[in-house]
C-alpha cells in the first residue's frame, strides 16, 4: 500500500507529526468517523496510522451499486465512423444559463467539426413561474441566435441537451420525472419537452426547426469524445453534479424490446444508495449535509462525491476538529458555521496551492490559522477529495466490470484514474476529457439521427408502395366484381380474367347423406386415397381412413393410360388394405389441374401442371381415362364427380355450417368458389337454382386490372417465374411468391445502404433463397429478435444486427399484410355479390377457408378479416377452417350427389 500510494507535501506532513502524536491523530479520524472510508479510500496514512480491519470493501460498493436505476436513452449503437455533414442546432438547457450553438459538420476526407455559440440568461422569475413561459423564452433566445447568424430562414435539425432527470420512449421524446437546480416551472413536470418546445416554436411562427433528439449531458459528453475516439462508450460527469452513461447490451434491457445491440444507458448514479445501500459508508456529516439539502433522502451518491457539496463536507469536518479542539484553537467564526461559505473551489485550491495562499483563504473565513492547522486543513481537503475520487471509480469499475471493453480529470483525476485501473486491471481504459460535451454531443447525436431518419424516410418510401388504404382496398373490390360478371357473362367470358367456372355442384350437405365413398385426392407428385364414412341422424358424424401413395417419375412423364393404370392398381391395393376387395362403392375424384367441366362427372384437362407431362390426357376427360384403367382391372367403381380443392374445401366446412357457400384457399396458390345463382350463368341453360362456381381468381389483373397496384418488387417476380403475364393476383397473395417480394424489397433497401450495412450476401441474391415459412416464422409474436437473426445467418447475412433484425421483420409485415388485403378486397367483392343477388339489407355467410398462409401465418388471417369487414359492412362474415378438404369435400360431394341421384330414382 505504502508502495503504490505517493504523499504529496511530505515536508509538511513531518511538521505535522511532530506536533500530533499518533494516539492523538487516531483518536481525531476516528472521532470525525474517517475510519470507514479509509478502506476504500486505500490512502497510505490508512496503512500507518490504521491497523484494524474495517467493514466494508471496494468490492462490496461494487456490489451494492447494482441496485441503482437505469433510464434507457434511445441512442442505439450510433456509429460516428460514418461521414454525418451538415449544419444541426444544439441547445444545451442545464441551469441558470443556456446555449445555443450552431454545429458544422464537414466531410472533405476527413470530418470537421466547427461550432458557434451563445450563452443566454433564464431570470428566476421565470425558473418558478410557468413552463409555457419558460419555454417562450427559450424560444425567442432561438430566434435571436438564427436571426443573428443569418439561418432563420433554413429548417435545421436540432438537438436538444436537456439535464434534467426525464424518462424517454423515443429518441425525440423525452417525460420530465421532476425538476432539479432550483428550477419549479409548473405545467412542466410528467410532460414531454421535446413538445412544449415544439409548441413554443410553433407559437412564434417566425422559424421552423426539427427537433430530432433530447439527450442528458452525460449522453453529450460519450457522444463528442466518440466522434473524436471510436472506443469510447462510457460517458462521465463529474462537477456540480455527477453521472455516467455506457452502452449497454439490449439483452440486459428487459424494460425495451430486442436482445440484440445496444443501446445507450443513462445511469442517474446520483440516486446510487437512496435505498440505504451506502448507509454503512455514510459519516455524520454526510447525514448533516442531506438533512439541509433542498431533497433530503435524495442523491445521496452525488452528495458523496459531487462538487456541489465537497465545500460543504469539509466545512463540516472542520467545525467539529474546531469543537474538539483540534484545530484553530477551538476558536469557532461565524463564517465557519455559515452553510456555503466554503466552496469546492476553496477545496481544489488548498490541495493544489502553496500553505501561504490557502492560509489567506482560512483567513477570510476569520480565522487565524497555525501552519499545523494549514496542514490539517489540507489533509482534510484531500480525504475527502480522495474518497469523492474513489467512490466514484469504484462505481465506474462495476461498468467497466459490466461491459469490459470501455473508455472514458488535477489531482482528483489522477486518484480516478489510478484507483480504476487497480480495481479492473484487466480492462485497457483510457480516459478522454469531453470538451463542450452537452452542446456538441447533443449536435453530434442530431447528425446521426438525422441520417438515420433520411434512411428510415427512405425506407418508408419504398414501402409504401406496398401500403394500400381503404380507397385503394374498395378499388380493387369493384374491379374483381366487374370481372365477375364479365366471366358470368356470355359474351365477355373469353375475355374475363376471372373465368367463373360452373363445377354442377348445385347443393350443399343437408345431413340427411350417408354411406361409404371412396375419395381420390390427386394434386402433386404424392396423392391419396380415402374411404369416408358418412352417418346421419343423432349419430351423424364423417369417418375417414387413408392411405398415401407415390407417382413414379416414370408415370408422371410416360402415357397417360401408364399414370391411370398406376392410380386404379394404388385404389384396389387400398381397398384390400381395408378389408374391401371388390366392393363397389361410389367415388369423388379432387383433380387439382386446370380443367373444363360440362357436368359433374366430366372434367376436361386443359393442361398439365406442376411436373406432370402424361401424353394423351390435355384435351381429355379424365374421368373417361379413370373408368378406362378401372375397367382393364377388371373391377367396378362409380366415379360420381370430379372436384377441385376449393369447391372441397366449401364442401367440408358446408357439412359442419348449413350457412357456409364459400370456400377459399391460400396457401401456395390461392383461389375462391361460392354459391352463385343459376340466373347470373349465362354459360348454362336454366334459371332456377344456384351451382358452386370456380372463379380462379388467381388470373385477376392479367390484362392489367392490378397495374396501378403492381410494384417493382411484382415485376421482378413476374419476370422470373414459370409464367410470366399469369396468375398476376395469385402472385400478389399466395405463399408461393411473398418470400420472394420480401426478397427483392430487402435486395433495394441492401444495395441503397439501407440494411445489412449495404453489404449483399450471395444467398439473398439467389431468388427463391427467402421462403414464405421465414414470413411465418419472423412474424410471431413469440419470436425473440436473436432468433429472426438466426433465420437470417441461414440466409448468409452472418453480420445482421438488431436494427436488421427489426426492419426484415417491418418488411415481412408490409408485404404480408398488402397480400392479405388484396385477398380480403377480393373477399368483399364475392360476399357483397352474393348479398346483392339475394336482394339483402343485411347478409349472414359463413366462408369455409384452407391453405398454409391463412393457418400457419401470425396475422394473415386477422387483416384479411378486418378489410373484409371494412369493405363489405352488410355482410356478416363468419370463417371456418377446413380440416381436409380436399379428400373429404371430395367425398361430401359424392355423398350429395348420390342424395339427389337416388332421390330422382325414387
Amino acid at each position: 500500500m505504502v508502495d503504490n500510494c505517493s504523499i504529496e507535501g511530505s515536508a509538511e506532513i513531518r511538521y505535522f507529526y511532530l506536533f500530533y502524536p499518533l494516539s492523538i491523530y487516531c483518536s481525531m479520524l476516528k472521532k470525525i468517523c474517517i475510519e470507514k472510508i479509509w478502506d476504500c479510500v486505500c490512502v497510505c496514512v490508512t496503512a500507518l496510522f490504521l491497523t484494524h480491519s474495517l467493514s466494508l470493501s471496494l468490492s462490496s460498493i461494487q456490489n451494492l451499486f447494482y441496485t441503482c436505476l437505469f433510464i434507457f436513452e434511445y441512442v442505439c449503437v450510433f456509429s460516428l465512423t460514418l461521414p454525418e455533414k451538415g449544419d444541426f442546432l444544439a441547445l444545451d438547457l442545464g441551469g441558470t444559463n443556456f446555449r445555443v450553438l450552431l454545429v458544422k459538420v464537414s466531410d472533405n476526407g476527413k470530418q470537421k467539426v466547427e461550432m458557434e455559440n451563445q450563452i443566454y440568461a433564464i431570470p428566476e422569475e421565470l425558473m418558478r413561474g410557468s413552463g409555457e413561459e419558460l419555454f417562450d423564452h427559450i424560444a425567442e433566445c432561438l430566434a435571436n441566435f438564427m436571426e443573428k447568424l443569418g439561418i432563420k430562414n433554413q429548417k435545421l435539425p436540432l438537438g436538444f441537451t436537456f439535464s434534467f432527470p426525464c424518462q424517454q420512449t423515443k429518441l425525440d421524446e423525452s417525460i420530465l420525472v421532476s425538476w432539479t437546480k432550483g428550477f419549479k416551472s409548473h405545467g412542466v413536470e410528467g410532460r414531454d419537452v421535446v413538445s412544449l418546445l415544439r409548441k413554443a416554436i410553433i407559437k412564434r411562427g417566425d422559424f421552423d426547426i426539427d427537433i430530432v433528439s433530447v439527450i442528458n449531458d452525460t449522453v453529450g459528453t460519450m457522444m463528442t469524445c466518440g466522434y473524436d475516439d471510436h472506443h469510447c462508450e462510457i460517458g462521465l460527469i463529474v462537477g456540480t453534479g455527477t453521472n455516467a452513461c455506457y452502452m449497454e447490451e439490449m439483452r440486459h434491457l428487459e424494460l425495451v424490446e430486442g436482445d440484440e445491440g445496444r443501446m445507450c444507458v443513462n445511469m442517474e448514479w446520483g440516486a446510487f444508495g437512496d435505498d440505504g445501500a451506502l448507509d454503512d459508508l455514510r459519516t455524520d456529516f454526510d447525514q448533516e449535509i442531506d438533512a439541509g439539502s433542498l431533497n433530503p433522502g435524495k442523491q445521496l451518491f452525488e452528495k458523496m462525491i459531487s462538487g456541489m457539496y465537497m465545500g460543504e463536507l469539509v466545512r463540516l469536518i472542520l467545525v467539529k476538529m474546531a469543537k474538539e479542539d483540534m484545530v484553530f484553537q477551538g476558536h469557532i467564526t461565524p463564517d465557519l458555521v455559515t452553510n456555503g461559505q466554503l466552496q469546492t473551489s476553496f477545496v481544489s485550491a488548498i490541495e493544489n496551492d502553496k500553505l501561504v495562499v490557502f492560509v489567506c483563504m482560512l483567513r477570510g473565513l476569520g480565522l487565524d490559522p497555525s501552519v499545523e492547522d494549514c496542514v490539517a486543513t489540507r489533509r482534510v481537503c484531500q480525504v475527502v477529495s480522495t474518497r469523492a475520487a474513489h467512490l466514484c471509480a469504484a462505481t465506474l469499475a462495476a461498468v467497466l466490470r459490466q461491459i469490459r471493453d470501455n473508455k472514458a480529470a488535477e489531482r482528483f483525476a489522477r486518484r480516478l484514474h489510478k484507483m480504476v485501473r487497480r480495481l479492473v486491471p484487466d480492462c485497457d481504459v483510457r480516459f478522454l476529457r469531453s470538451e463542450d460535451g452537452s452542446g456538441k454531443g447533443a449536435a453530434m447525436v442530431t447528425a446521426v439521427a438525422f441520417r438515420l431518419a433520411i434512411q428510415h424516410a427512405e425506407r418508408q418510401r419504398i414501402l409504401d408502395a406496398l401500403r394500400l388504404n381503404q380507397e385503394q382496398l374498395l378499388d380493387v373490390k369493384r374491379r374483381m366484381g366487374e370481372e365477375m360478371n364479365r366471366g358470368l357473362a356470355k359474351e365477355s367470358h373469353d375475355q374475363a380474367t376471372v373465368k367463373m367456372l360452373p363445377t354442377f355442384v348445385r347443393s350443399m350437405p343437408d345431413g340427411t347423406e350417408s354411406g361409404e365413398f371412396l375419395a381420390l385426392d390427386l394434386g402433386g407428385t404424392n396423392f391419396r386415397v380415402l374411404l369416408v364414412r358418412v352417418r346421419r341422424g343423432k349419430r351423424r358424424s364423417v369417418e375417414m381412413h387413408n392411405k398415401i401413395y407415390s407417382i413414379p417419375q416414370e408415370a408422371m412423364q410416360g402415357t397417360g393410360e401408364e399414370l391411370f393404370d398406376h392410380i386404379v392398381h394404388c385404389i384396389a391395393d387400398f381397398l384390400e388394405y381395408m378389408g374391401m376387395k371388390g366392393a363397389s362403392l361410389p367415388l369423388g375424384f379432387t383433380f387439382s389441374f386446370p380443367c373444363h367441366q360440362s357436368k359433374l362427372d366430366q372434367g376436361i384437362l386443359l393442361k398439365w401442371t406442376k411436373g406432370f407431362k402424361a401424353t394423351g390426357c390435355e384435351g381429355e376427360d379424365v374421368v373417361t381415362l379413370l373408368k378406362d384403367a378401372i375397367y382393364r382391372r377388371e373391377f367396378d367403381l362409380d366415379v360420381v364427380a370430379v372436384v377441385n380443392d376449393t369447391v372441397g374445401t366449401m364442401m367440408t366446412c358446408g357439412y359442419e355450417d348449413p350457412l357456409c357457400e364459400v370456400g377459399l384457399i391460400v396457401g401456395t396458390g390461392t383461389n375462391v368458389c361460392y354459391m352463385e345463382e343459376m340466373q347470373n350463368m349465362e354459360l348454362l341453360d336454366g334459371s332456377e337454382g344456384k351451382m358452386c362456381v370456380n372463379m380462379e381468381w388467381g388470373a385477376f389483373g392479367d390484362h392489367g386490372e392490378l397495374d396501378d397496384f403492381s410494384t417493382d418488387f411484382d415485376k421482378a417476380v413476374d419476370e422470373h417465374s414459370a409464367n410470366p403475364g399469369k396468375q398476376t393476383y395469385e402472385k400478389m397473395i399466395s405463399g408461393m411468391y411473398l418470400g420472394e417480394i420480401v426478397r427483392n424489397v430487402l435486395l433495394e433497401f441492401t444495395t441503397k445502404g439501407l440494411l445489412f450495412r449495404g453489404k449483399l450476401s450471395e444467398r439473398l441474391k439467389t431468388r427463391g433463397i427467402f421462403e414464405t415459412k421465414f414470413l411465418s416464422q419472423i412474424e410471431s409474436d413469440r419470436l425473440a429478435l436473436r432468433q429472426v437473426r438466426s433465420i437470417l445467418q441461414h440466409l448468409g447475412l452472418t453480420s445482421s444486427t438488431c436494427d436488421d433484425s427489426i426492419l426484415v421483420k417491418e418488411v415481412c409485415s408490409v408485404v404480408a399484410c398488402r397480400a392479405a388485403q388484396l385477398c380480403g378486397a377480393g373477399l368483399a367483392a364475392v360476399v357483397d355479390k352474393i348479398r346483392q343477388n339475394r336482394n339483402l339489407p343485411e347478409l349472414k355467410i359463413t366462408v369455409g377457408v384452407d391453405g398454409t398462409l391463412y393457418k400457419l401465418h401470425p396475422h394473415f388471417s386477422n387483416f384479411m378479416h378486418e378489410t373484409v369487414s371494412d369493405l363489405a359492412p352488410q355482410c356478416k362474415v363468419t370463417f371456418i377452417q377446413s380440416e381436409d378438404g380436399s379428400g373429404k369435400g371430395a367425398a361430401l360431394i359424392t355423398a350429395v350427389a348420390c342424395r339427389i341421384r337416388d332421390a330422382g330414382q325414387r
